[in-house]
């Protein structure tokens, strides 16, 4: 009899600590709103530049304290672009690889739960200021880009972007 009763609170002791476990976790996984796969909604988006790229595509994945963005487009005119990196939200200077036309390096910052900004840079200099708010039922994210691009363009565009 002791036995069982000893084994029936040995159960209830490791239940209770999964739950308080999975508990713990679920804020930690919420709390990064911008995480997932987005595609740009070219209808509700505004290029004041008139450049608005044929299409783009970008994954954020949770990556240590931060995040991996990795960037497919094509813009305007029809070259391509990839871009990958990694920041956490600290402001450091985080290098990006491929082609990206806002630099060659960002930083990033939470703003607030659903708002994140990144200041791209080219050596060192700041090209392009992003601000990203992922709307409150996190379908849609909007991207405020103000800058001057790599390709020596200004931009001033609000791009809409829809979670896949």
């Amino acid at each position: 009899m002791q036995a069982r009763t000893r084994q029936a609170c040995l159960l209830a002791t490791v239940a209770l600590a999964l739950v308080v476990v999975l508990a713990g976790s679920a804020p930690a996984q919420s709390s990064q709103t911008n995480i997932g796969t987005w595609n740009i909604n070219l209808a509700k988006s505004k290029f004041t530049d008139g450049k608005a790229p044929k299409s783009s595509t970008f994954t954020v994945v949770a990556a240590g304290a931060g995040i991996k963005v990795t960037s497919d487009s094509v813009r305007a005119d029809g070259s391509v672009a990839h871009s990958v990196y990694a920041a956490n939200y600290d402001g450091k200077d985080n290098p990006i690889t491929g082609n990206s036309q806002w630099g060659d390096g960002t930083t990033a910052t939470r703003v607030d739960a659903n708002t994140t900004r990144h200041i791209f840079k080219k050596g060192g200099k700041v090209t392009v200021t992003q601000n990203a708010v992922v709307s409150s039922d996190g379908k849609t994210m909007t991207i405020t880009t103000t800058g001057t691009n790599t390709l020596g363009q200004t931009i001033n565009s609000v791009a809409v972007y829809d979670k896949q």
